[in-house]
């Protein structure tokens, strides 16, 4: 959670210009607003696609990468394509690296799209890491440059670069903030009708250590404008999961290296409850590294491991869901989501949800805080369908447990814009969450991941 405006500017170009052309008035007591119907859509407007079959991985092209076999096919260095020289914007140092790629077919959308997230799951032993990269393709034929979506390592250690996302990206019609490509105005009409992603996969010369990735893909959508949504029937309710719970605010002050815990933690605490949720964690040893006066040290350990050494901050959507990939046999996707109809399906399915939303002080009751962007995890629904939520802005541990109004949180976490405490026009995450899932999911989990697009 952040308590200021965050870095990351999802949609910020799009905002700033419908500000400019025909931003409507701020709701108050006299002049509540309304906004306009949104048309129906006949498709989906998010597509998450991946791949991660060895049938998927052979239809890409291949420089110095093979498929490796298994119950759970991935990409590995075979045959070094050749070496690269990096120059580590974090540490200041430069290495030569070896490298193989891995390219994508042209991935074309059933909906043109105005976003694009990718995320992956992978292996990157100490001393090796991947650069996964994006391109799109532009209603008129063109193309996006080759965008950087993240350069990932699970480590951090002397033979490690430092993960980061890259700013400055851009080509006048798109640009990348952070974890996301957005379109500058998708007023224009402008969308991305199809991507491609290309996977450089890096290690130390004269080693045979490879990075594995078993899962790479992407998130694109074109999610209408909206302050409002339209409320959910309550459907598959009255259930609950149990996660452990977790705050992130008795970590206040700790480890500023990493963003000094508090509040700009949210995201990994709320990913390390639903790692621990299905029987994972980290071991003593990899723990030995976090003051013994601490409580709950896996929640330091995953903000140091999530960390994005550009950004600043343990918020980084794929970074999150990288990390979680790092524990055995889980996988993890960041998307979007329609409706809380979706979550219950997931929750009735035995998997939870961690939602990203941004709100004032007086929209979401019970929360007791305002915040321009913070991460919780919804575990269930009270019988009358009300969102129970594992919520890490909270004092304590036990406190975590919050029940929250339906079409409030609903609002939140769907709407696309919305109004800061000083009536400026702000965006909103549209429905983003992550989802962490067992490599094996049960039948009925795997049916639920289908329906919801993810495979």
């Amino acid at each position: 959670m952040t308590s200021s405006a965050p870095r990351r500017t999802v949609l910020a170009a799009a905002l700033a210009a419908a500000a400019t052309a025909a931003t409507p008035l701020p709701a108050t007591a006299d002049t509540p607003h309304r906004s306009a119907p949104t048309p129906p859509r006949t498709k989906n407007p998010v597509d998450y696609h991946a791949w991660t079959t060895a049938a998927d991985w052979h239809q890409g092209a291949a420089r110095g990468t093979h498929v490796a076999p298994g119950p759970r096919p991935g990409i590995r260095i075979a045959r070094p394509a050749g070496t690269t020289d990096y120059h580590d914007p974090h540490t200041g140092t430069s290495a030569t690296w070896e490298y193989a790629t891995w390219t994508s077919p042209v991935h074309r959308l059933p909906v043109p799209a105005a976003e694009a997230v990718a995320s992956w799951n992978a292996h990157t032993p100490s001393g090796t890491w991947i650069a996964v990269e994006l391109r799109g393709t532009y209603t008129d034929g063109s193309r996006t440059p080759w965008y950087v979506m993240g350069r990932w390592t699970a480590g951090d250690g002397d033979t490690d670069i430092r993960r980061t996302s890259v700013d400055d990206q851009k080509d006048g019609r798109s640009a990348v903030s952070t974890d996301t490509l957005a379109l500058d105005d998708p007023s224009t009409g402008l969308r991305l009708t199809a991507y491609e992603l290309r996977l450089t996969l890096h290690r130390r010369p004269g080693t045979t250590l490879t990075p594995t990735v078993w899962r790479l893909g992407a998130m694109a959508s074109d999610v209408p404008d909206r302050f409002e949504v339209p409320p959910s029937t309550p459907a598959l309710v009255g259930h609950e999961l149990h996660v452990p719970r977790y705050s992130q605010e008795i970590h206040k002050g700790q480890y500023p290296q990493y963003d000094n815990g508090g509040e700009a933690w949210c995201s990994p605490t709320s990913s390390q409850m639903i790692i621990e949720y299905w029987g994972r964690r980290p071991t003593p040893q990899q723990l030995s590294w976090v003051d013994p006066t601490y409580a709950d040290p896996q929640v330091c350990h995953a903000a140091r491991h999530t960390f994005d050494y550009q950004y600043k901050g343990c918020g980084n959507w794929p970074f999150n869901a990288a990390y979680a990939t790092t524990y055995r046999d889980l996988q993890a996707v960041v998307t979007r989501l329609s409706s809380l109809n979706d979550a219950e399906r997931l929750i009735h399915a035995g998997i939870p949800v961690i939602t990203s939303q941004s709100f004032l002080k007086t929209e979401l009751d019970g929360a007791g805080y305002g915040t321009a962007g913070h991460l919780m995890t919804v575990i269930g629904f009270t019988p009358t369908g009300d969102v129970i939520a594992n919520d890490p802005a909270s004092p304590t541990d036990p406190a975590v447990r919050r029940v929250y109004k339906r079409h409030q949180f609903e609002t939140i976490w769907l709407r696309t814009k919305r109004y800061d405490a000083e009536g400026k026009v702000k965006s909103g995450s549209g429905g983003v969450c992550y989802l962490y899932f067992p490599v094996q999911p049960t039948p009925g989990q795997r049916r639920v991941l289908r329906e919801l697009g993810i495979r």
